[in-house]
Formats: structure tokens, sequence, C-alpha cells
């Protein structure tokens, strides 16, 4: 057995029950993951809630990957910031993962190779696992010892933070069900890590973790399979979309679940089309194409997607066409951060394309609502006959959360809008393509094909008068765009409300935020309030903005606008919306490509209230 450096600790060490913070950190392509995943899921498995995100770098292997995982029995689902147990696997970030532990918290480490006392710190306590030597003495396969080295820290963190070992061992036999050379293989490997801590060291930690009930009927679920669901129960049935992280396993999800519901029993036909485009440029011209045809469609994507698909948002937009578009933003511009979450496109989505243009969007602040979300924005888009975005990011879209269950409502009816029948037209029914008759700005359609000599228009990105007859007259122009105004104004009611959160008593602060940044914000509110300041808030689901927005921040003297980029975008779609004074709107930024915390929030709202004054 290899020996431990003695540091003698100065700071008491980090004492916990259900509520810590834990973060590994391995090399990409070491077989990692679905190691850290059966650590978060045994957890959960007890009853107590995490909220785990998988820290990735942009290549296939060799480079730092981490795995933070969040333990909270009350439910906080927000990244909290700090590490009290860092599992520390990767020699090249071992100096930066050791600055990261809270004073008084745990290192474990592979302890092999002896380290000299300048590689540790005094004020954390050390607990090493020669994990490598163990490998050794018992696999001879070099890739075995690898996988099998991050099973075996498993199995060395189930004794110290007393996690039940039957729960793990029942996942190992879910997650190798009919392979039973590899659990076997899995199980020993579990069993070394528990045995060496069992004989070797003092156990439990000051952390640990106590079977509760906390998590109750919730389900652990990522925002693209979440959304990729929505669309099948909404209605889809056309998907074109080319690979870009962090959107690829939302289409890959789709095609999964088509394959499973969108077959036909009968004869084996495959009731849905699913292109893998040549670019993003191709995949949103056939959306918008099926969409003209009478389909429900949509395209998944980044934010360097969406800059390539602008002239055909465009056209959709101005030949008004349904088209679901569900961007999972990243760090940009350019490539920028693939791997890295932020709230990046608002401006890019809400304006997309030239000339004048806005764009309705769902902002999402869960999985649960990447489901509702992404149904919901078929139904508007038919309604509205023009694309909707639907705004998620890397947090949500690419990370497991604790989440409410789906629900649908089988006796839903799809709204495919104002759609004109043959009957209809050949009553004799006036049909202008784009006239508005019921003082909505939302004109009939008809799909091709639905009545041979009646209904026929031609589509093009041209102007045109009400009838679609070709016309650059200025009075037909001005007629059609007031009237796309006047239509982007009825989603107003259509779209999804604000979510308002009323402090115990009057207040004159409020704070404005949307979408991943929901759970941190959630909690920096009680860590606010903990320390006698008060603020509404108000969480925003949709744009256009209903009026209940201006009103909330006609009612307070200031509003913070807390988001996840550099330039404040969701704070100068409120300026620009509402022509409001900017120095009622100060904003909360964040944009490291981490999630935001909400250690974060509640410093940066208390700095600038102190700075201008108490006001409690």
């Amino acid at each position: 057995m290899v020996s431990v450096p003695v540091v003698a600790p100065v700071v008491a060490p980090l004492s916990a029950c259900n509520d810590f913070v834990i973060k590994f950190a391995n090399v990409n392509g070491s077989g990692s993951a679905s190691a850290n995943e059966l650590f978060a899921k045994s957890i959960l498995r007890m009853g107590v809630p995490v909220s785990p995100r998988n820290i990735f770098p942009s290549n296939i292997q060799g480079l730092p990957t981490w795995y933070e995982v969040r333990v909270n029995e009350q439910g906080w689902l927000g990244r909290r910031g700090g590490v009290d147990l860092m599992v520390a696997m990767n020699p090249q970030t071992w100096d930066a993962d050791l600055k990261e532990i809270e004073p008084g918290g745990y290192l474990l480490y592979d302890s092999t190779k002896p380290l000299p006392r300048s590689k540790f710190r005094d004020d954390i306590q050390l607990l090493g696992v020669p994990l490598t030597d163990i490998c050794a003495q018992n696999y001879t396969v070099a890739r075995e010892r690898q996988l099998f080295k991050n099973i075996m820290y498993i199995g060395a963190l189930s004794v110290l933070l007393e996690i039940e070992p039957g729960v793990i061992e029942t996942l190992l036999g879910e997650q190798y069900r009919g392979k039973e050379k590899l659990l076997d293989a899995n199980r020993k490997a579990f069993h070394l890590g528990r045995d060496h801590v069992l004989q070797h060291m003092a156990h439990p930690l000051g952390l640990r973790v106590q079977r509760a009930d906390n998590v109750g009927e919730k389900i652990f679920l990522d925002g693209n399979t979440a959304a990729a669901l929505g669309c099948v129960y909404g209605g889809a049935t056309v998907c074109a979309w080319y690979p870009i992280t962090p959107s690829s396993s939302l289409a890959e999800a789709f095609q999964k679940y088509c394959m499973k519901y969108r077959v036909d029993p009968a004869s084996g036909a495959n009731r849905f089309a699913i292109v893998q485009a040549e670019d993003e440029i191709a995949s949103i011209g056939m959306v918008v194409g099926a969409g003209w045809n009478g389909a429900r469609a949509f395209t998944t994507t980044s934010g360097p997607g969406i800059s390539l698909m602008n002239e055909f948002i465009g056209l959709a937009y101005f030949a008004e066409i349904p088209v679901t578009i569900i961007d999972v933003q990243r760090g940009g511009p350019s490539t920028g951060m693939p791997t890295r979450t932020q709230q990046s496109d608002v401006l890019a989505c809400a304006y997309a394309s030239h000339g004048d243009t806005k764009h309705v969007l769902l902002l999402p602040q869960d999985p649960t609502e990447c489901f509702e979300f992404s149904a919901a924005a078929l139904d508007l888009a038919d309604r509205l006959q023009t694309p909707v975005f639907v705004l998620t990011d890397l947090d949500i879209g690419m990370n497991q959360r604790l989440c409410e269950p789906l629900q649908w409502d089988d006796a839903r009816v799809y709204d495919r809008g104002k759609v004109m029948t043959a009957e209809e037209l050949e009553a004799g029914r006036d049909f202008g393509r784009y006239k508005d008759v019921d003082g909505d700005g939302i004109p009939y359609r008809t799909y091709p094909g639905t009545h041979p000599s009646k209904g026929a228009y031609f589509t093009r990105g041209t102007s045109r008068d009400p009838y679609a007859r070709y016309s650059e007259r200025g009075p037909d122009y001005v007629y059609n765009m007031q009237r796309l105004l006047h239509k982007f104004d009825t989603a107003r009611s259509l779209v999804p409300a604000p979510v308002l959160r009323a402090a115990a008593r009057p207040t004159r602060h409020g704070a404005i935020f949307y979408g991943s940044t929901s759970p941190a914000m959630a909690e920096a509110m009680t860590l606010l309030e903990r320390d006698g300041l008060l603020l509404d808030t108000l969480r925003l689901r949709a744009f256009p903005f209903p009026d209940s927005v201006r009103e909330f921040i006609a009612a307070h003297d200031v509003v913070y606008v807390v988001e996840q980029n550099r330039d404040g975008q969701l704070r100068s779609l409120l300026i620009n919306e509402f022509d409001l004074d900017p120095a009622r709107v100060p904003a909360v930024l964040h944009y490291d490509g981490t999630p935001i915390t909400a250690r974060f929030i509640a410093g940066a709202i208390a700095e600038r209230v102190g700075a201008a004054g108490s006001g409690r």
C-alpha cells in the first residue's frame, strides 16, 4: 500500500449530510462518463435530489473533462459554486482542480505514485487510494485497467459517503442486463474500491448521504430528449437538421422515438421523414418547404446554424409559412465555446433575417418545459403561420435534470390555424392569401392540392397584394408589413405567460430572468431574503412580451435583468420593445461558459443595492 503524505489540516473538515458538491476531474475518452453518471443516479435512488453537469471539451479524446454533482436534499438544482469533494484523476488539471476545493473539503486521488507535499493544500483533507496499483494487481488488459479504475473510485466513494452498496449493485445490473461477463467485471471493480477503504481508510467522511424521500414522482431527463418527445407528441412529421453541438442529440432522440411510435404497424412504413442535410441552409430550406406543404416540420441547431439560416427564416416570415426552430444555445460568436453554455442567441433569433422582422421566442426553464414548449411551438407556428423559436441551451439540453413528469392530454387537438377547406372555396368564400379578414393580422391559407382550381397561390419572397399577386406598390408593401406587426401583437395573448413571484412584503426592487437561469435564481432569492433584501421576480417564458412585463417594470424603481451573455441581450430587447430608461433595468451578467450560480446572482445584486443605498 502506498502511503499518503502527511499534511496536517489547519481547517476543520467539512461536515454535511445530503448537502454538498462533488466534482470528478477526468480525461475525455477515459470511459469515466458512465461511472460518474452511476454515482449521481445512486444518490437519486436513495431519495436525495441531485443536479449533475457534464463539462466536456470540443474534441474527441485526450483533453480534460469534468462532471459536477450537486447533492441537495432541499432540491436546489442550480449550480452552487465551489467544490466540497474533488475526485482528481487528471494530472493536467491537478493544480486548478485543487484551487476549487472549499477550505475543509476533501481530495480523493490516485496515490499509487507519490507526490511531493507542495502539490497539496494544508486546508483540505487527503483521501489517497492507490487505484492504478490495485488495477495492475487485478487486470492485465490496459483498457480494462483504465475503465475499471473509474468504477473502483465509485466503490471507494460508496464507503466514504455511506452510499448504500445495494443501490449501486442494482444500477449496475440494469446497465449491464444480459451482459453477465461485463456485469461481473464491474461488480468486481466496485468491490475492490470498497474493500480498500474498508480495510485501510477512516470512514465515513464528514460528508455523507442518508436515505431521504425528496425525489417523489419527479423524473431524471435531459432537455434535448424532452424536446424531441415534445415534437413527437406535438405532431411533427418532418425533421431536417445538420449536426452541431449541443443540439445533435435532439434530432437523434426524435429519430429514436419516431422509430418507436411513428412506424405503421401493418405495413412497417415510416410515417415520418428525417433528413440529415448537407448544411444548415439546406435543412431550414427543407423545413420551410415541408411547412408550406402542410406538414408539421422543425429543425434543431445552435447559434452558428441560426446565422446560416437567416435568409430562409426571412422567407418563412414574409411568405408566412409555419416553421419551428429549436436553438440549443452555446457560447459564441464564431465557433466560440461549442461545449459551454450561454444564453447567446436572444437578439439573433428575435430579429432574425434582414429587413423588419420579429419572431416568436419560447424560453423553457427545464426539460419539462422543453417538452411542453416544443409541442406548443408547433401549434403556434401553424396558428400564426410564422417561424417560432424554442430557445434552450447546453445546460438544459445536454444535462440530466430532476423535473416534473411529462404530461399530455390525449384529447388535445392540434391547432392548425386558419386553413380554408375545399368546401369553403367551392361555396365561393373569398380567399385572399395575405388578407386580414378577422382583424388579428392572420390570413387564411390552403394546403397545396386542396381544390383543383380555387385557392391556389404562388409563394415567394417578393412583395405582393392581399391576393398574393406580385406588386411593388408602396401601399401593398406597407399593408403587409403592418399586418405582420399586428399578427405579432396577436401572439402576445397566445404565448406562455410570465411567472410572478412576489416578495413577502412590498419592495422597490425587482428582477427579471429566463430559461436555465431559473434554478439558480430561485435559490439566490432565498440567500438575499436571509440577508434582509427582498425582490419581486418575474420569469419570462416568451417573446413578444405580454403587457404584464411592462407593468412589472413600471411598479419597481429598479429591475435587475439576470442573464448569461456579455451584452445583456434580453435587457436590450426589453429596452427596445418598451422604450425603457436603461438605468431602470441594470444588467446582472454571467458569461464564462459555466452555468450561473446562486452565489453569483445574490452577490451581484447585493453589491448593486448596497452601492445605491440599502432600499430594503
